[in-house]
């Protein structure tokens, strides 16, 4: 299972931003200033506060001088991903904000594009996911769920991301490890996290399941209540058990990332790759990891490419484990 340790591994640090402006090709320099980011999920979600925190990183650094973030949201980013391959391709300063979700949802769809038809640039962050439940919800502790879990399942609606992805596959590997048959779960799949941050806060389902960042403002006014998180370790500041901790033998951490169009140039390929470098290795970026709980897991071009591939065949064999894909 891939994890918190497996993650923490050291990258070379980029140059400063002067740097990054003199490995622009003259086709990206043109248009340096503004970056334009891809966000294939509804806003409210991790993967837009990502790119709105790369956006404010940027420009805060001076990297940029702004951009233009686009959201297609659906189906764990397989409706957006087509979008980006056949109408950016080409765009030297763009980037698509994409991770584990994505991989999963692709798998699981069958969908017709893959993330070999777009250019790896970085990985960006990790995240362990967060199970919550409503403040009023009679579950105080994850016993309490699995309990309710083995009692009826389909009782236990539980919301996440699109079909496949990091929450879908969490939900499916808690339900294996406690004996529960994973197609007779009931999984409420939503385009965005404000989606469903609602259903939760409309008591429509019985239990949430992503990022923590996600819900961790929700979480701090009391509005929902967190049992249990997927990291290998007990986490400053969060006041709740692992999975482990709490009985169920399941670790999972997440991680998101940005891809260029097919298309790019070397060129442009290279001065992508050093501006997000840049920017990943500034303090502003360490300061809002943490103010986020993500953890910077950099790695970049070829190496990244590498890590897709195997986290790809990784997922497959999970979600084929758990009657998914």
């Amino acid at each position: 299972m891939l994890n918190r340790r497996r993650f923490l591994m050291s990258t070379v640090a980029a140059g400063a931003a002067g740097l990054v402006a003199s490995h622009f090709s003259p086709a990206f320099a043109e248009v340096a200033p503004q970056v334009q980011i891809f966000v294939p999920a509804a806003p409210g979600g991790g993967w837009d506060q990502t790119a709105r925190t790369m956006d404010q990183v940027l420009r805060g650094e001076k990297l940029i001088s702004g951009s233009q973030i686009t959201n297609v949201g659906g189906a764990g980013g397989t409706v957006g991903l087509p979008q980006f391959i056949n109408q950016w391709s080409g765009k030297g300063n763009s980037l698509m904000v994409a991770g584990m979700v994505m991989v999963g949802a692709i798998i699981a769809n069958k969908a017709a594009n893959n993330l070999t038809q777009v250019t790896p640039i970085a990985r960006l962050t990790g995240e362990f996911e967060a199970l919550v439940v409503p403040a009023d919800s009679p579950f105080k502790t994850a016993a309490d769920f699995v309990a309710a879990l083995k009692a009826d399942p389909t009782k236990v609606p539980v919301a996440g991301g699109s079909a496949g992805g990091s929450d879908h596959i969490l939900f499916g590997l808690i339900a294996k490890t406690v004996g529960v048959p994973a197609p007779s779960l009931s999984y409420v799949p939503f385009a965005g996290g404000g989606e469903a941050l609602s259903a939760l806060l409309g008591n429509q389902v019985a239990a949430g399941i992503s990022g923590f960042g996600e819900f961790s403002e929700q979480v701090k006014a009391g509005a929902l209540r967190l049992l249990a998180i997927s990291a290998d370790k007990r986490q400053d500041g969060i006041h709740a058990p692992t999975l482990k901790e709490a009985g169920i033998d399941v670790e999972l951490f997440n991680w998101r990332g940005v891809f260029a169009p097919p298309g790019i140039s070397d060129a442009d390929k290279a001065a992508m790759i050093t501006l997000v470098e840049t920017m990943a290795k500034s303090d502003a970026w360490a300061t809002e990891c943490k103010n986020r709980n993500w953890t910077s897991i950099l790695l970049t071009g070829d190496d990244y490419a590498k890590f897709v591939t195997e986290d790809s065949a990784r997922i497959e064999a999970i979600l084929k484990d758990l009657g998914l894909a």
